[in-house]
């Protein structure tokens, strides 16, 4: 179960050290159960392997509230988030009880009335211990988190004093609190942004909990007489919808662009490569089980297929194998003669099928010619250009329906204008998409149009347009491509790092101002954050450490949004 922490607020760690307690507690030793709920139950496959959990005598994991004949041969651990229904659940075990005893562990604060409400039900004394173990939220990277709440664009709304909007907006405080918790860290400043009377909330709400509980005190960075102090800063989805529209050209955020990466886990079931192999139906990504993923991760497209090839070149000699691979094709040309590289290697098996994936769609979508008008748009002022190049992307037959939405929505959004928007929401009309879709330009304008988000998303774009770099490559068959554009949170960050964050844009609603740089920030946006964002923090924390610099930088959201699930959600909030 070995992971290597990269520092001392690292996410996977924080996640991971809970669930060994559980399973190594000295009073379940032996064989176990693992009861867990379905919130859980991907919490804990974020950061563990099905092996691996078993491998630490757990017999059994799954659903509490499961009904099968008694095993009371077992104890059972139960790890649970602090719900109505989970204490429902635990309730009727109580009551009837499967296993010989239960060992309880909330993944977040639980209330007085709910640990009452559970001593009275336990009239055969068999919970055993009771305990809180703050991993409430699904750890993706070192420096990454989400909470799974796929539906906080709903806060923004005029709706939102729905019971699904509480509940959100409960999830997300109590998510973001758990991660300090399991960081044994209280911030020393929290900021919000200033536009956004939904991340002021937020950042009010954290406030009022970490007050209300002296739970949230804790000592001084341990052996570091550096630590300047934690900032949160909370910003809205909203005030960045360019973003998550954008063709991606990472590793990890390729992956979750094009094919969906949900919990670590993507499907390959569509995958013309590997129809008929059972085991590349659904692929595992995770940097703590796949050590060529944790070191690609970030790779643009060509540097991998560079990696992949080397991959594949190593096990050759060491198979004494000689083959010619230049192309992704000669990778599955290879593959395909060798079958029995499956069985014997699954991580080279795995990261060839997803390549080759990736390849074929970014050909048949031509995802290289529309990420080159996505990145002119988003990064540089030409509305008559623009207007002309996209009316040619919707004539154009070979482009997918969903991605020639997504260049309407990106000119809209940059140039927005009623004339404008009739005239494409015809011209998309006219090529056969789906009124549904069609109804995602309203929708989206509704949620973060101009006069909805905060002024200067493109002025910042701009700025840093002429730095795009181009993704090298030397292995034939990946084309040469251009990414300029920049998230606004880059900049921000630029500005933590530089002790310029302006008090106007970013209020301090809790601590003392100053223009010290903190040791450590905490990045919290509502309504879900995008694989761009997690590469480029990625990249600084890594640039910051090597520079000495090492101010990091921990950023977390509602959900990790591809352009798919962002317009899905937007769309369902923002219908009319």
């Amino acid at each position: 179960m070995s992971y290597q922490a990269k520092s001392s607020v690292d996410i996977i760690s924080a996640a991971r050290n809970y669930i060994e307690k559980i399973v190594n507690d000295n009073s379940i030793s032996g064989m176990k159960a693992l009861l867990l709920d379905q919130s859980t139950t991907k919490i804990v496959s974020m950061v563990f392997t099905q092996t691996q959990i078993l491998d630490q005598e757990v017999y059994l994991v799954e659903q509490l509230g499961k009904e099968h004949e008694s095993m009371g041969h077992l104890k059972a651990a139960v790890y649970i988030q602090p719900t109505e229904a989970n204490i429902d659940l635990l309730v009727k075990e109580c009551r009837k009880p499967q296993f010989s005893e239960y060992h309880v562990f909330f993944s977040n604060v639980v209330s007085k009335d709910k640990l009452q409400r559970l001593a009275r039900a336990d009239e055969f004394e068999v919970i055993k211990q009771v305990q809180e173990y703050y991993g409430d939220f699904m750890a993706v990277n070192e420096d990454i988190f989400h909470l799974g709440s796929d539906n906080s664009i709903s806060l923004s709304s005029s709706n939102a004093n729905t019971f699904e909007a509480k509940h959100a907006l409960d999830r997300n405080v109590k998510g973001l609190m758990s991660v300090f918790l399991s960081l044994k860290r209280r911030p020393t400043q929290i900021r919000y942004q200033g536009s956004s009377d939904l991340a002021r909330k937020v950042a009010s709400e954290v406030i009022s909990t970490i007050e209300g509980d002296d739970i949230y005190e804790f000592r001084r960075a341990p052996n570091d007489p550096s630590y300047s102090g934690t900032l949160l800063l909370v910003l809205d989805r909203k005030d960045d919808p360019i973003t998550p529209l954008l063709t991606q050209w990472t590793y990890q955020a390729m992956v979750h662009e094009c094919m969906g990466l949900s919990y670590n886990r993507v499907s390959m079931r569509d995958a013309p490569g590997v129809k008929g192999q059972k085991d590349m139906q659904e692929i595992v990504l995770s940097i703590t089980s796949d050590p060529f993923f944790a070191a690609h991760r970030n790779d643009n497209f060509g540097d991998l297929g560079m990696a992949i090839k080397d991959m594949l070149s190593d096990y050759q000699k060491s198979q004494k194998l000689n083959e010619n691979i230049q192309s992704i094709e000669d990778m599955q040309n290879f593959m395909v003669r060798y079958p029995e590289i499956r069985s014997q290697s699954v991580m080279v098996t795995k990261h060839v099928a997803l390549m080759s994936e990736l390849a074929r769609l970014v050909d048949v979508c031509q995802l290289l010619d529309i990420s080159q008008l996505e990145q002119e748009m988003a990064c540089s002022n030409d509305r008559s250009g623009h207007r002309r190049q996209t009316m040619e992307k919707l004539n154009n037959p070979r482009i997918q329906l969903a991605d020639k939405v997504k260049l309407v929505l990106l000119y809209l959004l940059r140039y927005e204008n009623s004339d404008d928007v009739a005239n494409m929401k015809m011209a998309l009309q006219d090529q056969g998409v789906d009124s549904r879709k069609v109804e995602q330009i309203d929708a989206l304008l509704r949620y973060a149009g101009e006069n909805k988000r905060a002024p200067g998303l493109f002025t910042a774009g701009g700025l840093m347009s002429t730095l795009g770099r181009q993704l090298k490559s030397s292995i034939h068959g990946v084309e040469n491509v251009y990414t300029q554009h920049i998230p606004l949170m880059s900049h921000t960050i630029e500005a933590i790092a530089k002790g310029k964050l302006k008090d106007a844009s970013y209020p301090l609603i809790h601590g003392t101002a100053s223009n010290t740089r903190p040791s450590e920030v905490v990045i919290f946006v509502v309504g879900g954050i995008t694989m761009e964002e997690v590469t480029k923090v990625s990249e600084f924390n890594a640039a910051s450490a090597s520079n000495g610099t090492n101010m990091r930088i921990v950023l977390g959201g509602s959900t990790v949004h591809n352009s798919t699930s962002f317009l899905k959600e937007v769309g369902a909030v923002f219908k009319a």
